[in-house]
């Protein structure tokens, strides 16, 4: 769905905006939209291309071939309407920015609901594992002839305990990182280096879980 924003045909002034920063083929258009909206929205081929032919029938664009690609590049003619719809264009970036800003309060939303979800899911494990160690001594102790208090906890079942709290830590982490990102590429974008630094810090983690589940 194209965004309440691009109505009225603004989404061809603001291709053409795109395409007066640099030509483009379609396909980075398409990946253009995409990031100034923080991968929210993704415009589809069929939306995109019609608009570039009606661009380019207006003599607003023009299309070259570079290979297999097809190359859009604004005109004269094009930056001349930019010009006298610079108004609009700053309305509509406006937009843009408010749009970011309400997607990025419903990812915390979202994020925040989530991270109850899994704390519940956390006390509903540890209660079921619990209980499952409490049946196995119980088991054991009849089995024996001992007490339930003289019995030994069933080490598997703390090791599916430890197992099941691993995995919420690790999915609220996700949650947690993922909508840190999200909120970044809504603003001022994510540098090249987090991402390497992040794989790198990461493997020094499960280098160190390792090395404390060998122990």
């Amino acid at each position: 769905m194209t965004p309440a924003v691009f109505s009225h045909g603004r989404l061809r002034l603001y291709l053409l905006s795109l395409l007066d920063e640099r030509p483009m083929h379609g396909y980075e258009l398409i990946q253009a939209l995409s990031d100034r909206f923080g991968g929210t929205y993704s415009p589809s081929a069929g939306t995109i291309y019609p608009r570039l032919s009606k661009l380019e029938e207006e003599g607003l664009v023009t299309k070259t071939t570079e290979g297999r690609k097809t190359v859009y590049s604004i005109t004269d003619a094009g930056r001349a309407e930019l010009r006298a719809r610079a108004s609009e264009l700053d309305d509509i970036e406006n937009e843009v920015t408010d749009s970011l800003r309400r997607m990025a309060d419903e990812v915390r939303a979202g994020v925040n609901q989530a991270m109850k979800s899994l704390r519940a899911d956390l006390a509903a494990a540890a209660r079921e594992a619990k209980r499952e160690a409490r049946e196995a001594k119980t088991a054991g102790a009849t089995a024996s002839g001992t007490t339930a208090q003289g019995f030994a906890p069933d080490p598997r079942a703390e090791s599916r305990l430890a197992l099941r709290e691993a995995e919420i830590v690790l999915n609220e982490f996700r949650q947690q990182v993922r909508a840190d990102l999200r909120t970044a590429t809504m603003h001022d974008g994510i540098p090249d280096a987090v991402v390497e630094h992040l794989r790198s810090d990461l493997a020094r983690v499960r280098a160190d879980l390792l090395a404390r589940l060998s122990r």
